[in-house]
């Protein structure tokens, strides 16, 4: 029998991922004025594996024991453990509302050829603003953005379980690992955050959110050593 999909965070160590998660690499890919991934290498697939958090493995995007060579590395979770509803801020628009907790990687899926997403809300009386509007904020992996009716109903697309390691080269730099589909994820402490159907976690080891991301892998110019 599979093990329910799960990661665990390890105090200064790795992430733990039980019950045969599917792994794969991306790569974000400028098109027009906006994003879209292509398929990077490819990843051994594993039941479990435990993948740096530290971002000095040799053996990338899985832990080689690096974490414990260095007391650089502290790996301490400060982000908010309260639900997203409480923390995000609301924009209101024509026909949709986006609410935004702030909690960004810097993926740029928000851009469009028509403009960032903020932007397209506040239009989305027009047809084309609003379904680019509703895509952009879909397609955010961190889980920042979240497009509504006016109603109150969420869009929000159905992912499958999956880890993707991010690779960003018109940054040159590597990203995060975009969690999809909902994956409980516990802390070193032993405490659930909330499940959210994206969100990206710090592989760099320098975020001041973690155990998610916050692009400092973009200022430290981080590149996995795979």
């Amino acid at each position: 029998m599979t093990d329910e999909m799960i990661i665990k965070i390890v105090k200064g160590g790795p992430y733990i991922v039980s019950g045969g998660v599917p792994i794969s690499e991306k790569v974000i890919t400028p098109e027009g004025e906006g994003y879209v991934w292509t398929d990077g290498e490819e990843i051994e697939q594993k039941e479990r594996y435990s993948l740096c958090r530290c971002g000095r493995s040799k053996a990338s995007p899985f832990c080689d024991g690096s974490h414990s060579k260095t007391l650089a590395f502290g790996g301490k979770e400060k982000a908010d453990m309260a639900p997203y509803e409480e923390r995000a801020k609301l924009l209101e628009g024509e026909t949709l509302d986006l609410k935004d907790d702030g909690r960004c990687a810097l993926a740029r899926f928000c851009h469009t050829d028509r403009g960032k997403v903020w932007s397209l809300i506040r239009n989305s009386a027009d047809p084309e603003c609003r379904e680019l509007a509703i895509r952009a904020a879909c397609e955010c992996p961190a889980g920042r953005l979240t497009a509504y009716d006016k109603d109150g109903t969420p869009h929000e697309d159905a992912l499958d379980k999956e880890i993707v390691v991010i690779q960003d080269p018109e940054k040159n730099c590597s990203g995060g690992y975009y969690v999809k589909g909902g994956i409980r994820i516990v802390s070193s402490e032993g405490h659930e955050y909330e499940v959210r159907n994206r969100y990206v976690l710090c592989r760099c080891g320098h975020s001041r959110n973690m155990p998610f991301c916050d692009a400092s892998h973009i200022g430290y110019r981080f590149k996995s050593r795979n």
